[in-house]
């Protein structure tokens, strides 16, 4: 139920703050003091920690949002997104007190599956590849290929991580992830996936 005592699909918590306009997926969870603006549109079966703002921003679905993390005006995050506790957007390059900048935002687009480490920043006008992982901590100035380990500020790829999570071990052109069994080719700066073995766990 909602404060008017309205039944909704989604649970929110009784401190959080859901502007009329919202819309908000089945069986999304909405914890301790969240604000969600009016224009925001938050998917299926997602989390919302304490003291996280969404403004104008499209969520996918089972995207899990941890602790004070404000997701704003021209962010995209699709489905099964991972930002982990603090970590910042930014939607205008140059901000000045003095100076309204709101048609100045820059899209900030997080691909499938990716995680966003503890305290990182994500410069806006950049994506973040399909099940890519930022290091905790880092700055991201840049694109992020598809399952690229970046770390560091400014932010600089390490590696490659599977879609379990996992770091990759390429040779040879391709590399098989030892936990879900995944295999992966490597070609041209780019990560693709082949096809799963069974599992080597």
């Amino acid at each position: 139920m909602n404060e008017n005592g309205v039944e909704t699909p989604y649970f929110a918590h009784e401190t959080a703050i859901i502007d009329p306009g919202a819309k908000i997926g089945p069986r999304t969870r909405i914890w301790h003091w969240v604000h969600v603006g009016a224009n925001a549109e938050i998917g299926a079966d997602c989390s919302l920690g304490q003291n996280v703002f969404v403004g104008r921003a499209r969520i996918g679905n089972n995207v899990k949002i941890q602790n004070n993390v404000s997701i704003y005006d021209a962010v995209e995050l699709e489905d099964g997104v991972f930002c982990g506790p603090s970590m910042v957007f930014t939607n205008v390059i140059n901000p000045r007190s003095h100076i309204v900048r709101k048609d100045e935002y820059q899209p900030t687009l997080v691909r499938r599956g990716a995680t966003i480490g503890a305290n990182a920043v994500i410069v806006c006008g950049h994506s973040i590849g399909t099940f890519a992982m930022i290091g905790a901590g880092a700055v991201v100035t840049r694109n992020v290929p598809d399952f690229a380990l970046v770390a560091g500020n400014p932010a600089r790829q390490i590696g490659w991580v599977c879609q379990c999570g996992v770091r990759l071990r390429p040779e040879n052109g391709d590399a098989t992830c030892k936990a879900c069994g995944w295999v992966y080719e490597f070609a041209a700066g780019c990560c693709r996936p082949v096809k799963q073995t069974q599992s080597l766990v």
